[in-house]
């Protein structure tokens, strides 16, 4: 089996994976990270979601080794340095953008690759980029609001990790 190296949260990792391991699987079951949810291993929820080489992916549609020598951020790369919540994760938590939170860390990953992208959103622009990512219990709404308040307290601060 081979060996990878990659840059995951900023710190350089690596793990002995099969071909078909997904990276979803190499960040949980081999680095520990289980901030990156696996809800359905389709590609269709975006619980998964994670930054690759800056670009928003779902990680169960992703090849650990395809991910070999590239730069991966997660939900926990989203905290400050200090260890507390980042702006989005404030915002999440702020404005009530979570209920059972399995969905949270895919959305916190998305609303980052949003606001990458497009640092003042529409709400039309938010529910247009969110339309990958599932949430079972809430009816977006606090979401929205919360990508909203993220997007007005980064300004012009740069997203944690990227």
């Amino acid at each position: 089996m081979p060996e990878i190296e990659m840059t995951v949260n900023g710190k350089p990792m690596s793990g002995t994976v099969e071909g078909r391991t997904l990276l979803s699987d190499f960040l949980r079951d081999m680095l520990g990270l289980t901030g990156t949810h696996i809800g359905c291993d389709t590609a269709q929820c975006g619980a998964c979601t994670v930054h690759l080489d800056g670009r928003q992916v779902k990680s169960c549609n992703v090849f650990a080794m395809d991910a070999a020598g590239a730069e991966v951020t997660t939900i926990e790369g989203m905290a400050n340095a200090d260890g507390s919540l980042g702006a989005i994760q404030a915002a999440f938590q702020t404005h009530h953008g979570l209920q059972c939170g399995f969905c949270t860390p895919g959305m916190v990953m998305a609303a980052a690759g949003l606001l990458k992208e497009n640092p003042a959103p529409t709400e039309a622009e938010i529910r247009a980029h969110l339309e990958g990512n599932i949430c079972r219990c809430t009816g977006y709404h606090n979401i929205v609001k919360a990508i909203q308040a993220a997007a007005a307290e980064l300004g012009a601060k740069p997203i944690a990790a990227e």
